[in-house]
């Protein structure tokens, strides 16, 4: 196996010379420093992650806790993080910190206590006030995608998303217009869901709609979707003619229940969401298109200046932007 002495000796240096070389750390002539690096070349000479570090302060990691690992919205911010971290050489650390879960508990105990990495970027974490004092005494930069982490996060705007939609919705005519989320607080994502839902409450307030604006909390999946749409659907009193979804797994739960209702979407409720979940298409649904990779790569690049000692602004929330499809027509 080739180890620093090869390099060395194929370059004609000393180990410490050739270790200096490797590391950027002292003084080393830009003749032999050419040498070690053809050597390494000529050999495949991959230098050890730790002996860089030793020398760098750097561990050449960074590390990424998420919620969920097989949700699609965690999955492409991890998709985007991982690229670019690729392309910069950095190494990823994982943990799966799962709301209310032992591993959790755990994960932020013992596992980030040992500091194996310069960074942290976390995805949609909504700590209380105890993973939040651990967070701080990492004393290494945090970079949130959503959720409230860290002092830099990368997310879309909620009230301007919910505003999108709403606004859409009134263009074609709707008044009895209705907004499944804002479930329990205790879940995950419920800041981001009582974002959204606030914002709803307040478009219809300043519309002059209150009285026929509808809420039923649900949780943030299909399933959470289905089972709020079926209790909107088959209660007393007249039928909202649209429903906006906190995400589009909730407007697709909606639309999966209105259809087994024996209702037509759009010709019996339009239906919006907020995301551009890659099924979207496939239900035809009209939706805030957001964009979870980009977000994640957003972040690492962030990440990267931190580490660098870099203090550049993040310049404005996410992109977002209304995507039409066929869940939406005239009231």
């Amino acid at each position: 196996m080739t180890g620093i002495a090869d390099v060395a000796a194929l370059a004609g240096v000393s180990k410490a010379t050739a270790s200096r070389a490797l590391s950027g750390s002292g003084y080393v002539s830009s003749a032999a420093r050419e040498r070690v690096l053809d050597a390494v070349d000529r050999l495949g000479y991959v230098p050890a992650s730790n002996a860089v570090g030793l020398a760098t302060g750097r561990t050449r990691a960074v590390g990424v806790i998420i919620p969920y690992v097989h949700r699609w919205f965690f999955a492409a911010v991890l998709e985007g993080i991982q690229q670019v971290f690729l392309d910069s050489g950095d190494d990823l650390l994982l943990y799966n910190a799962m709301p209310g879960s032992v591993g959790r508990a755990l994960i932020f105990d013992d596992f980030l206590a040992r500091k194996r990495f310069d960074g942290l970027v976390a995805v949609g974490l909504e700590p209380d006030d105890a993973e939040l004092a651990r967070l701080g005494a990492l004393e290494r930069p945090v970079v949130s995608v959503v959720g409230e982490a860290g002092p830099d996060v990368i997310a879309i705007d909620d009230v301007a998303a919910v505003t999108i939609a709403f606004e859409h919705l009134r263009a074609l005519g709707h008044e009895r217009i209705a907004f499944l989320g804002g479930g329990d607080p205790s879940r995950h994502w419920a800041r981001v869901d009582r974002r959204r839902l606030e914002a709803f409450q307040a478009l219809m307030r300043d519309a002059g709609l209150e009285s026929a604006a509808r809420h039923v909390p649900s949780a943030v999946d299909v399933a959470g979707g289905f089972a709020a749409a079926t209790r909107l659907l088959t209660a007393p009193g007249p039928r909202p003619t649209a429903i906006i979804g906190t995400c589009d797994e909730v407007a697709i739960g909606a639309a999966l229940a209105a259809r087994g209702l024996g209702l037509s979407v759009p010709g019996d409720v339009s239906l919006v969401g907020i995301d551009d979940h890659e099924l979207a298409v496939t239900f035809g649904l009209t939706t805030v298109k957001q964009s979870p990779f980009e977000q994640g790569a957003r972040a690492a690049r962030v990440m990267l200046e931190r580490i660098a000692g870099r203090e550049s602004l993040i310049e404005g929330p996410a992109e977002c932007g209304l995507v039409l499809r066929t869940s939406t027509g005239p009231a």
